[in-house]
């Protein structure tokens, strides 16, 4: 088996960063039963199967690669709209931000799903990779944005 040299790589640990990973899994497909958190390890983990914004740049191919993100120095994690016990069910995500919260609390990160649905991760600092796995594949559906 040969190692694919496109997949991704990415690491954040700044607001720039971040905008570029949310970037590279706006699109992506998250199954609920890949969402853990980990309070021992500080960590949020969930495996996407996104959308290969960088390889449908030339509009020749259209391509979905699944992908580990982790993020580190999670303190609490909230959610809105979404039912863990709903194992099988999946979320759409739209965008991933940061904001300061203040200096006595920290930050924290919102992954925003569609159908108004959301995961808020309060941080002690920002810290997040992603990484690609496996073999792409092609796929036929496009995501599609309304324009603004």
């Amino acid at each position: 088996m040969s190692v694919d040299a496109r997949l991704l790589k990415l690491s954040a640990t700044d607001e720039k960063d971040l905008n570029i990973m949310s970037g590279a899994l706006q699109d992506a497909i998250v199954p609920i039963g890949d969402i853990t958190y980990r309070p021992a390890d500080k960590a949020f983990v969930f495996v996407a199967n996104r959308f290969r914004w960088e390889a449908a740049e030339g509009g020749d191919s259209a391509e979905r690669i699944n992908a580990g993100v982790i993020f580190s120095n999670v303190v609490d994690v909230k959610r809105r709209g979404i039912d863990f016990r709903g194992r099988g069910r999946f979320l759409n995500l739209l965008a991933i931000s940061c904001k300061a919260d203040g200096a006595s609390e920290g930050s924290s990160v919102q992954l925003t799903f569609s159908g108004d649905t959301a995961i808020r991760l309060q941080i002690t600092g920002l810290l997040c990779h992603l990484e690609d796995f496996g073999e792409s594949w092609p796929t036929q559906w496009l995501p599609e944005h309304a324009d603004p």
